[in-house]
């Protein structure tokens, strides 16, 4: 496994964009640990796959940076701030920095496209006005413009749920972009879509958040897919790290040793 720094700092001007992950445990079962020392930063650009078995915490791991599940110890630290020890509206104002595509999409079924893509908005706007469906005309007219790039725009007005679910990841990558984070996290994005979808997502994935210089992680079973999108793949197993380098240095024995056994390679 490459070596990896568990004293690296944040700094101004190119890296003060990347996420740094010192020490990170969780516990979901008091002394059974799911993630074990966690160190790692991933870099202000790019994209980042996490491979390895089921059960071994990489969902735990994306979910723990968002907060979407809490870390029993350790640091997780963006643009210099531990996410961590935030709470209340801290926490709400934090998690607007980071984009979340989901697996099962968590799109609001009974919203228009349009308006799921408005909910990446949220976190910015009143509630009140939230509520009333009433958001800035320049959110409106940028959520068109990102419906366009996604191919969706002919679909602005219809229902989430009347769309397969390659549109609905669209729909889900589009609404987490216009949250204009500081990255982009996505669990599992291609688990439930045909292998031709699966590569139109990531393609998408890889487009959108490239050119807007959004470093994006992407905890994903294909390891093909990781190899083909990602300049850098982290190995998991067990609950800790052990392959972090790019891909055209993963070799068998490095899969063999995240997956376990021979049998899956023949």
């Amino acid at each position: 496994m490459h070596g990896l720094r568990t004293d690296t700092k944040v700094e101004s001007g190119q890296n003060a964009r990347s996420l740094v992950i010192r020490h990170l445990d969780k516990e979901y079962v008091r002394g059974v640990p799911v993630l074990r020392d966690i160190n790692l930063e991933i870099a202000g650009q790019g994209m980042t796959a996490i491979i390895g078995p089921s059960g071994t915490g990489k969902s735990t791991l994306i979910r723990c940076i968002n907060r979407l599940v809490e870390p029993t110890r350790g640091e997780i630290l963006l643009d210099g701030q531990d996410l961590v020890k935030l709470h209340g509206k801290a926490l709400r104002e934090a998690r607007r920095r980071v984009g979340m595509v989901f697996q099962e999409f968590n799109l609001v079924e009974r919203l228009t496209v349009i308006e799921n893509l408005l909910c990446g908005r949220l976190g910015y706007v009143h509630p009140f006005p939230a509520w009333l469906r009433r958001f800035p005309e320049q959110d409106v007219a940028r959520a068109f413009e990102l419906l366009e790039v996604v191919g969706l725009k002919e679909f602005a007005i219809q229902r989430a749920d009347a769309l397969s679910g390659g549109q609905r990841q669209r729909v889900g990558i589009a609404r987490a972009v216009m949250q204009e984070p500081r990255i982009l996290l996505a669990d599992e994005p291609t688990s439930s879509l045909d292998p031709k979808t699966s590569v139109e997502i990531m393609e998408l994935m890889t487009q959108l958040a490239g050119e807007r210089g959004i470093p994006v992680v992407v905890n994903i079973h294909d390891v093909h897919l990781g190899r083909r999108f990602a300049q850098r793949i982290i190995g998991m197993s067990g609950g800790g790290i052990v392959f972090d380098g790019p891909p055209d240095e993963l070799r068998d024995e490095h899969l063999k040793l995240i997956y376990g056994g021979e049998n899956w390679l023949q």
